[in-house]
C-alpha cells in the first residue's frame, strides 16, 4: 500500500524532532562554555565540579582485583550485598539506624535522582525547587511531565540564606514534592537544622515528598569531622524522604557513576523495578571498588575537606582582592559563587574567558536566571593553580 502524496508531504515537512517537553530542555551552560575551550592550548578548567585528582589508589586498585576476579556480571537491581551491607552501616553512622531494605545503588548520583522523581513524580503534579540549583534537579521532574516553581535563595552581606517563610509559602496543598539540594551546587549554601525541621514539619501536614540531594553532605566546613545538617537526621525512614547521595565528591569517583539512595522500604519493591527498566544494575566491579571506599576511605575524605576548605579560603582572599568581585566563602560543596560588577550575561562572559585567557569557569546563568550576574569556581584542586588562575582573571579585568 502506497503513501499518498500529501501523507509524504506532511511527513518530509519538518525534521523529527524529540517530543516537546524535552525539546523545550535548557541545554547545559557548563558545557557549552567546556566546548568553547576544547583545543585551546593551555586553558584552566574550573568549570566542573570535580578534583584535578584521579581516584586514590585503595580504591582503584579494588576494582582491579574485583575485575580480575571476573566481577562482570549482572547483579541485583538495588545492588550487591555487600555494598548495600557497608552503606547501611556508613548512613547510620552518620544519621542514625539505617537498615539494609532502605538502601539502594544506582548507577551515578544523578541517576538516583532520576530514579526519586519517577518513583513519585508525574504528568501535571506541581514541584517546588530551591535555587540557583544545578540544572538537573529542575529538568529531571519536567522530563516527567511535572511543573515546577522555583524558590530563590536571598542574597546579601552574609552570602546565600532561605527565607523559610518564602519556602512553606510555596509548598501549598496539592504540592507533589520539593527538591531541595544541600550543601548546594553552585552556591555552597547550607540549610541549616532548623529550616529543615520546619519544611519536615510543614510536609508532613501536606503530604508533600522531600528529595534531598545530599551530595555534598561530607564537603561541609563545620566542626572537623562534621557532616552537613540532614533530612536523614531527623526523618524517619519510612517518611516521605528520599535521600540521594554519590560517591563523586567524597572518594573523587566522578567517571565511576556510582550512587545511592535511601528510601522507605515500602518503596524498594517498586524502585527495583524502575532501575531495571533504567539501567538494570551497576556495574560489580564498580560497585566492588565502593565498598572499599565506604569502609576504608574515612581518613581520606576528612582529609580531602581540610584541603579543600584551605583551598577554599584561599581562594576567596584572592578574589576578594579583586575589583569589582564580590566573593563570600561558602560553607559546603566546593565552588565560589561570586558576583562579578556588571557582568550581565555570564554565559558571554565565560566564554570570553575561555577564548581570551584560557580560563575556564561556568556561567550563573546555567544554574538558573538566579544565578545571572554570578560566576562558579571549582576550588577542588592545589594553591598554585588557582593562583595562576585568579592571575588570568586579573590580567582579564585589566583588559
Amino acid at each position: 500500500m502506497s503513501t499518498s502524496p500529501s501523507r509524504q508531504s506532511s511527513l518530509t515537512e519538518a525534521p523529527p524532532r524529540a517530543r516537546d517537553v524535552v525539546h523545550a530542555l535548557r541545554a547545559s551552560r557548563i558545557r557549552e562554555v567546556a566546548n568553547a575551550g576544547i583545543g585551546l592550548p593551555d586553558v584552566l578548567p574550573f568549570w566542573f565540579g570535580e578534583s584535578d585528582q584521579v581516584t586514590p589508589s585503595f580504591i582503584r586498585d579494588a576494582a582491579s582485583r574485583a575485575l580480575a576476579n571476573g566481577a562482570t556480571f549482572y547483579n541485583h537491581n538495588l545492588g550487591i550485598a555487600p555494598l548495600r551491607a557497608a552503606l547501611s552501616e556508613y548512613v547510620t553512622r552518620l544519621h542514625g539506624a539505617t537498615p539494609v531494605d532502605h538502601i539502594a545503588v544506582t548507577s551515578a548520583g544523578v541517576n538516583a535522582l532520576m530514579l526519586a522523581a519517577q518513583l513519585v513524580t508525574g504528568p501535571g503534579d506541581r514541584v517546588v525547587a530551591v535555587t540557583p540549583l544545578w540544572p538537573n534537579l529542575v529538568e529531571i521532574p519536567r522530563i516527567l511531565g511535572a511543573a515546577v516553581e522555583t524558590v530563590t535563595l536571598d542574597y546579601g552581606a552574609d552570602g546565600w540564606t532561605l527565607d523559610v517563610d518564602k519556602l512553606l509559602a510555596a509548598l501549598t496543598p496539592g504540592t507533589r514534592a520539593v527538591m531541595i539540594n544541600s550543601p548546594n551546587n553552585p552556591t555552597g549554601w547550607v540549610m541549616p537544622r532548623g529550616a529543615q525541621q520546619a519544611v519536615l514539619d510543614h510536609c508532613r501536614r501536606h503530604g508533600i515528598w522531600i528529595i534531598a540531594d545530599e551530595v555534598y553532605e561530607r564537603l561541609y566546613y563545620g566542626d572537623e569531622g562534621a557532616v552537613a545538617p540532614s533530612f536523614l537526621d531527623i526523618a524517619g525512614r519510612d517518611e516521605r524522604v528520599i535521600a540521594v547521595n554519590s560517591f563523586s565528591k567524597a572518594w573523587l569517583m566522578t567517571g565511576w557513576r556510582l550512587g545511592w539512595m535511601v528510601v522507605p522500604s515500602s518503596m524498594m519493591d517498586d524502585l527495583g523495578k524502575l532501575i531495571e527498566y533504567n539501567t538494570s544494575c551497576a556495574p560489580s566491579f564498580v560497585q566492588e571498588a565502593g565498598v572499599v571506599a565506604v569502609r576504608e576511605g574515612e581518613a581520606f575524605t576528612q582529609d580531602l575537606v581540610k584541603r579543600l576548605r584551605s583551598a577554599r579560603d584561599h581562594l576567596v582572599s584572592a578574589l576578594s582582592a579583586l575589583p569589582g568581585i564580590d566573593a563570600h566563602a561558602p560553607d559546603g560543596a566546593m565552588y565560589v559563587f561570586f558576583r562579578l560588577k556588571g557582568a550581565t550575561d555570564s554565559l558571554d562572559l565565560c566564554k570570553r574567558l575561555v577564548r581570551d585567557a584560557h580560563l575556564g569557569l561556568a556561567p550563573g546563568s546555567a544554574f538558573g536566571d538566579e544565578g545571572e550576574g554570578f560566576v562558579r569556581w571549582c576550588y577542588a584542586c592545589d594553591e598554585a593553580r588557582l593562583d595562576e588562575g585568579v592571575k588570568r582573571l586579573r590580567g582579564y579585568l585589566g583588559r
